[in-house]
């Protein structure tokens, strides 16, 4: 029995070093608890193999420490591997240091034994005629057992609370584990109290830990998964039709019976129902899909056919199956999403990307037509939608997109390319241009309560046969002569030409020089008077002049819009900003009490923090804000999507005087008076103009400026030309005049001759 035992043990414990050696390999999360466990498992049945082939005391002795102190390893690796197997998580510090603290005392119950001995002693018997030591327990053996078999209990109850709450697929993996440490535990508790001199439960301990690895690592409930496997192919939405190796129909689930219309367990005509709807598919064969499409139109319904073989583990040909899914919904939201990623979504015509693909395809494949490259831009889009709401916005697209289509042959290609422009290739042949621009003359949209003129411009490119097709391009130039009328109410369609595009190239020139300019003072302010209602100099507007070394004095209008449009008039105005101060910090040395007006333009709230800028010079030139009056236009305020009212008012705080340049030239300058704070309106030349003929204008201007002197507020008129109109502004209340009656624009030094000396 002993050898028989000592073969049997020594067989476990190699058996289970080796699953430990994979334990740890492997990379599933319980992997390294399971080695834990196993090494456990290993180290009491290795104490008794040597008890069993031990005949001497010494050894026997060594033997029971071993098993002894391999018991703690075992109980509490199983401890620690429930938590992980069970889904628990890692045991809490709460428990395990209570735990650990009392294996500890075991420990040292032990490592005492052989002073005092508290744990055990051995006594030699005699076993199948050779010596024997068996164990005398002592208090510290007790205190052993009870520690190892209370945590053990506790681990039992764990595995049989998870075997009773777990689903069929898991409860297989927990109940056995449950039976064999039940078995093994039982065994156990039988050597103790029987005093059996030969422990066979270490062939449990040795089971156990091989049951663990097994059920830990490898285990697949293969009877479970084949029943879920069936059920899922039965309630799965594909068609699927099994086939024997013979080529017979076995099995069909309820889509594929609906699909071949069968509604009994009779599979004999499945094959010819198949042929008969897919136009003879091979069903013989196997390895292959395709796509089948059954009808036409938005009638069609779309099929992916799929048929593969069944292999047994030998990778024998068992049979096959055909798989059958309706795409149908798929292949039409796959045009849907085609259709939304082509088609602008608010308009439904072609989007930007589209577009250009199209008019490349056009322009490569026919080369017999003369073609132009259209860019169309709604001017006044922004102030349509702060005025008349983004729905009244969007309906003023989808109109002029509507215009487009009905207005248009099926050769013309047109998309949407921005939020307010539209692209379009024309053939020259068939454009009639003339009768585009009377149209734009008065193009109106309107709906049930809403109706404004839409102002629209056209950029022309005209495509040279010898041109290479590059559309962006093509676009980008017409669009560039589309910038060029942008403030023009009248023309509203221009061509990218030759003039153009050496205008176009002396706008670059000029941008280009800029920088230079403004550090030689070419760009340079020239100051207007402005008086009072006694032809008194109160101030003057400072208004930008560039003497240029080759081209001379150039009038504003030749580089003030181009640097509107490209940005550089922040670097301009922020260079007139320092200019001025410059001056006054000059005249408040010579004791000259006058204030300067300078321009802000709307783009440069775009491009730095104007309130900021103006705040710096002001501190850096150490001068009174009051004399540095600052000028806003009303199209600035009513077309920035910046909040310029809050600027405004923050530059009031500060000390700066605010002027309303070209009152009246807006929409909204009644508005515009009641929500902002303003220290002085500048009323616009265009009244003048009128005003000596036009009654009308004079009631205007003269309730003007009543009203302004109500809401407190100074007014300055400017573009006074004649004595005349200085006369009836002085005899209606205005306060500040400014024109060429009194003085044009001069240099500094012709201004202080002129006023000062």
């Amino acid at each position: 029995m002993r050898i028989a035992l000592s073969v049997i043990f020594s067989i476990l414990i190699i058996s289970l070093l080796v699953c430990m050696v994979f334990s740890m390999c492997s990379k599933k999360p319980v992997g390294k608890a399971v080695a834990f466990l196993i090494a456990g498992m290993a180290t009491p049945v290795l104490g008794n193999l040597i008890l069993i082939i031990s005949s001497a005391q010494l050894i026997s002795t060594i033997g029971y420490y071993i098993y002894f102190i391999g018991m703690d390893v075992a109980v509490y690796s199983s401890w620690y591997f429930t938590h992980i197997y069970c889904d628990i998580g890692k045991p809490k510090k709460t428990l395990q240091i209570p735990i650990l603290i009392f294996f500890a005392l075991d420990m040292i119950l032990y490592t005492l034994n052989p002073f005092f001995n508290c744990s055990f002693s051995t006594e030699p018997i005699m076993v199948e005629e050779r010596a024997y030591f068996r164990l005398v327990p002592y208090l510290g053996q007790t205190y052993h057992r009870v520690i190892c078999y209370g945590l053990f209990f506790a681990i039992l109850i764990i595995f049989a609370v998870k075997t009773i709450k777990a689903t069929k697929v898991y409860k297989e993996k927990y109940r056995v584990i449950l039976f064999s440490m039940i078995a093994t535990v039982a065994v156990e508790s039988y050597y103790i109290f029987s005093r059996q001199p030969l422990d066979i439960s270490m062939v449990g301990f040795g089971i156990f830990g091989l049951l663990v690895y097994f059920f830990a690592l490898k285990y697949r409930p293969l009877k479970l998964l084949d029943r879920m496997l069936a059920s899922m192919a039965s309630e799965m939405p594909d068609a699927l039709f099994f086939f024997d190796r013979s080529g017979k129909c076995i099995w069909v689930n309820e889509p594929g019976k609906m699909l071949v219309g069968i509604n009994k367990e009779n599979y004999d005509e499945v094959k010819a129902d198949l042929n008969f709807l897919f136009d003879d598919i091979d069903l013989s064969g196997s390895g292959w899909s395709k796509r089948i499409t059954l009808g036409t139109g938005d009638e069609a319904m779309y099929y992916f056919l799929s048929m593969k073989s069944v292999v047994n583990d030998k990778k024998k040909v068992i049979g096959s199956y055909l798989s059958v899914r309706d795409i149908t919904e798929d292949q039409r939201e796959m045009k849907r999403e085609m259709y939304r990623a082509t088609h602008d979504s608010l308009t439904g015509i072609y989007t930007k990307e589209y577009l250009y693909e199209n008019i490349r395809k056009r322009l490569e494949n026919d080369r017999n037509t003369n073609y132009m490259i259209g860019f169309i831009e709604v001017t006044n889009y922004k102030l349509i939608n702060d005025v008349f709401g983004s729905e009244f916005g969007d309906y003023t697209i989808k109109h002029i997109a509507d215009y487009i289509s009905n207005n248009t042959s099926k050769k013309v290609l047109y998309g949407r390319l921005s939020t307010d422009s539209f692209g379009i290739l024309l053939d020259k042949d068939t454009l009639n241009l003339d009768i585009i621009e009377k149209r734009l003359e008065n193009f109106t949209v309107k709906d049930d309560n809403l109706e404004h003129r839409i102002l629209i411009h056209i950029g022309i490119y005209d495509i040279n046969p010898d041109d290479e097709t590059d559309i962006p391009l093509f676009f980008d130039s017409a669009r560039l002569a589309a910038t060029m009328i942008r403030d023009d109410y009248k023309k509203h369609i221009i061509y990218y030409d030759d003039k153009l595009r050496n205008e176009l190239i002396h706008n670059q020139l000029i941008s280009n020089q800029v920088k230079e300019a403004i550090e030689t003072r070419q760009i340079r302010p020239y100051l207007q008077p402005i008086v009072d209602s006694r032809g008194m100099l109160a101030g003057a507007e400072a208004l930008v002049r560039w003497i240029h070394p080759d081209e001379g004095f150039m009038n504003p209008g030749m580089f003030i819009p181009v640097f509107e449009r490209n940005g550089l008039i922040a670097d301009v105005d922020r260079h007139m900003w320092r200019c001025v101060c410059e001056i006054l910090a000059d005249w408040k040395k010579r004791g000259i009490d006058n204030f300067i007006s300078i321009n802000i333009s709307p783009k440069d709230f775009y491009y730095m923090d104007v309130v900021s800028e103006l705040k710096k010079l002001v501190e850096e030139f150490g001068i009174e804000p009051v004399k540095l009056r600052v000028e806003i236009t009303e199209t600035a305020i009513m077309t920035g999507s910046i909040d310029i009212l809050k600027l405004v008012k923050e530059l009031r705080e500060y000390g700066f005087i605010v002027e309303m340049d070209d009152f009246g030239s807006g929409y909204s300058s009644l508005n515009l008076l009641k929500d902002m704070d303003i220290d002085v309106i500048k009323i616009d030349m265009q009244f003048l103009k009128d005003s000596e003929s036009n009654i009308k204008a004079n009631t205007i201007i003269k309730n003007i400026i009543n009203m302004s002197e109500d809401l407190g507020i100074d007014t300055l008129t400017e573009g006074v030309e004649t004595a005349r109109q200085y006369e009836k502004l002085y005899a209606m209340g205005c306060k500040l005049y400014q024109g060429y009656y009194f003085s044009k624009p001069v240099p500094l030094e012709d201004f202080e001759k002129q006023w000062f000396d």
